[in-house]
C-alpha cells in the first residue's frame, strides 16, 4: 500500500495563497536572480555564502498542530512574491541535552516541517546533479537539522545538490491510541507519523530539486543511528519506492524487529497501549473521540515530557511500530530480500554503543547457539566482564547489524560497501579509545572545523577529505573508489574484507571483528 502527501492522503495538492510563509520570514517581491528557486509551492531566496547557496527553512507540509497532531503530513501551503530562504525552520519538539555531539542551534517547535538545501553556486535547473539527502539520528526521541555539523556547504562544494530535514520525534512522532485508531483520519496511516513526514521530504525533493539543479532520478539518502535506522526502513516502506537511488547507514539498529512494539495487539504489549499509559498519567481516559480532542489541546511540553534521550520517562513511551501499512519490519523484510534494491554504504564506529541487561558472562554465552564458539570469539574479553558485556551488546545493536544489511544488498545483486570508522580527531587522542558513537558525522560531511576549530590538525583536515571523497564519489555513482583512493571492493562483508578508517589511513583489510560478528549472527538468524 502506498502513501503519498500529494494524492494518497485524499487531499490532492491544494495551494492556499498567502501573503507570507507560515512561520518563516517576510516574503519580498524580486525579479529573477541567481538566488531564487521556483518550487512548487512558491518562489524562494537563497544566501550565498562560499562557493554554495544555501536555502533553509522550506516548509515541506502543513505545521502539524491543532487538528493536525497526529496525522499524516499535509500538503504545504503556497505563497505570493519571494520566500526568503535564509535561517533554519525550528527543528522538531524535543528535550535538548548538553552532551549532543550535535547540538541543536533553534528553539525545539511543533510547527517544525521544514527543510534546507545547499547547491553550489553555478548550479541551475537542468545541471542535473546528484543529491544527497540527510537524515539526522536521536534515538528518535532527538535531533534536528540545525547542528552546525550537519551543514551542507563543504559536500555541495564538490558538485552536490545537499538536503536535510526534520521529521517529528518522541510522542509527536510516533504515537498511537485507540482514539486516534477509531477515527483513522488518513486511511490507515497511524503510528509512525515521523517517518510519513520522512516520505513527505523525499517526494519534496522528487517533485522541487530540479529547480535547484538536482536530478530527482540521483537520489542518496544518508543518516546516523536512528537516522540510519531510517535509511533502513525508509529501504522497506513501499512509499518510499523510487523516491531515491542509493542508501548510506552510519551505525544503523537495523536488527530491531524482537524489540519493535505492534501498533496494536490482544495481549501483548503494544503502542496503543503505551499511548492510554501516557493518556492516564496526563489526566485522561477512555478511548474515544473526547479523549483525541483532550490528547490534542494539551500544550506541547506536556506532550514531550520525558521523552528527551537523557530524560527519565514519566509515563509510557514508544518509538517506531510495526503498523503494517508503513512499517513491517526492517529486519524480517531483509532477510527475505523484499527491499529496495540501491547500493549501498553501511558500517559503525570502532567504539560504538551497546547497552542491555547485566549478565554474567556464563548466562551470556549460554544464549548463543554455540556457547563455546562465542567464548572463543570475545578471548580475553570473558575475563573482563564491563568490557565483554560493552562488546557484545554493541556487536548486537550496531556493528553486526551493518554488516547483514551489506550483506541483504549483495544477496539481492546490489553493490555493498562495508566499513568501520575508527580515525580519532588529535584533539581527542588523549580522551577517547576509539571514534565513539556519532562523531564520525563531521568527517563524512567535512565539517570538523565547525566542531574542533583551531584545534583541528592537517591530520584530521585529510581524514575528513578522504572520508568525504568516498561519500560523494558513491553519491554521484553508486561506487566509492575514485582517484588517488585506496580500493574498496564491493560485497566483501561476508567474507574476510572491510574498508577501516583509522589513525594509519583507510586500508581494506580482513575484518578483526569477524568471529564476534560471526557468532553474533548466528543468535541474531536463531532468534
Amino acid at each position: 500500500m502506498r502513501f503519498s502527501i500529494r494524492s494518497g492522503f485524499g487531499l490532492g495538492l491544494v495551494f492556499l495563497a498567502a501573503a507570507c510563509a507560515t512561520s518563516g520570514g517576510p516574503t519580498i517581491d524580486a525579479s529573477p536572480d541567481p538566488l531564487i528557486a521556483e518550487t512548487e509551492t512558491g518562489r524562494v531566496m537563497g544566501v550565498s555564502q562560499e562557493e554554495t547557496i544555501a536555502f533553509k527553512g522550506i516548509p515541506f507540509a502543513k505545521p502539524p498542530v491543532g487538528a493536525l497532531r497526529w496525522r499524516a503530513p499535509q500538503p504545504a501551503e503556497s505563497w505570493e512574491g519571494v520566500r526568503t530562504a535564509a535561517d533554519y525552520g525550528a527543528d522538531c519538539m524535543q528535550i535538548p541535552f548538553a552532551e549532543d555531539a550535535a547540538p541543536l542551534r533553534t528553539e525545539p517547535a511543533e510547527d517544525c516541517l521544514y527543510l534546507n538545501v545547499w547547491k553550489p553556486e553555478d548550479a541551475a535547473p537542468g545541471d542535473d546533479l546528484p543529491v544527497l539527502v540527510w537524515i539526522y539520528g536521536g534515538g528518535w526521541v532527538n535531533g534536528g537539522t540545525s547542528p552546525a555539523v550537519y551543514d551542507g556547504t563543504a559536500t555541495a562544494e564538490e558538485g552536490v545538490i545537499v538536503v536535510s530535514f526534520n521529521y517529528r520525534l518522541g510522542r509527536f512522532g510516533f504515537f498511537a491510541h485507540p482514539a486516534l485508531s477509531a477515527a483513522d483520519e488518513d486511511d490507515g496511516l497511524l503510528g509512525n507519523y515521523g517517518y510519513m513526514d520522512q516520505v513527505a521530504a523525499l517526494e519534496w525533493v522528487r517533485d522541487n530539486i530540479e529547480a535547484f539543479g538536482g536530478d530527482p532520478a540521483n537520489v542518496t539518502i544518508m543518516g546516523e543511528s536512528a537516522g540510519g535506522g531510517s535509511v533502513a526502513n525508509l529501504m522497506t516502506i513501499e512509499a518510499a519506492r523510487g523516491l531515491f537511488q542509493r542508501a548510506v547507514a552510519m551505525s544503523a539498529p537495523v536488527r530491531m524487529d524482537a524489540v519493535t512494539k505492534p501498533l496494536s495487539a490482544e495481549e501483548e504489549p503494544d503502542a496503543e497501549k503505551d499511548g492510554l499509559g501516557f493518556a492516564q498519567w496526563a489526566g485522561i481516559e477512555g478511548p474515544d473521540a473526547a479523549a483525541l480532542d483532550a490528547l490534542r489541546a494539551f500544550p506541547a511540553e506536556t506532550v514531550v515530557a520525558g521523552t528527551g534521550m537523557m530524560t527519565r520517562p514519566v509515563a509510557p513511551t514508544s518509538g517506531p511500530m510495526i503498523d503494517g501499512v508503513v512499517l513491517a519490519g526492517a529486519g524480517q523484510v531483509l532477510r527475505r530480500g523484499g527491499q529496495a534494491r540501491v547500493p549501498v554504504m553501511a558500517g559503525a564506529v570502532s567504539d560504538d554503543i551497546g547497552f542491555g541487561p547485566p549478565l554474567d558472562p556464563e548466562a551470556l554465552f549460554a544464549e548463543y547457539p554455540d556457547p563455546e564458539a562465542a567464548r572463543v570469539a570475545y578471548g580475553d574479553l570473558v575475563e573482563r566482564p564491563d568490557a565483554l558485556l560493552k562488546a557484545v551488546y554493541e556487536d548486537r545493536l550496531m556493528q553486526e547489524p551493518a554488516r547483514f544489511l551489506v550483506e541483504a544488498q549483495c544477496a539481492v545483486g546490489e553493490p555493498g560497501y562495508y566499513y568501520r570508522y575508527g580515525y580519532v580527531p588529535m584533539p581527542m587522542r588523549d580522551e577517547w579509545a576509539g571514534m565513539p558513537h556519532a562523531n564520525e558525522i563531521p568527517f563524512f560531511l567535512n565539517t570538523a572545523e565547525t566542531k574542533y576549530g583551531d584545534e583541528l590538525t592537517e591530520e584530521d583536515t585529510q581524514a575528513a577529505d578522504t572520508v568525504n571523497a568516498y561519500l560523494v564519489n558513491f553519491v554521484k555513482s553508486g561506487d566509492p573508489n575514485g582517484e588517488s583512493l585506496p580500493a574498496w571492493p564491493a560485497c566483501s562483508a561476508g567474507g574476510e574484507g572491510i574498508m577501516m578508517f583509522s589513525n594509519s589511513g583507510a586500508a581494506f583489510v580482513e575484518d578483526p571483528l569477524k568471529a564476534r560478528l560471526d557468532v553474533t549472527k548466528a543468535l541474531a538468524n536463531a532468534n
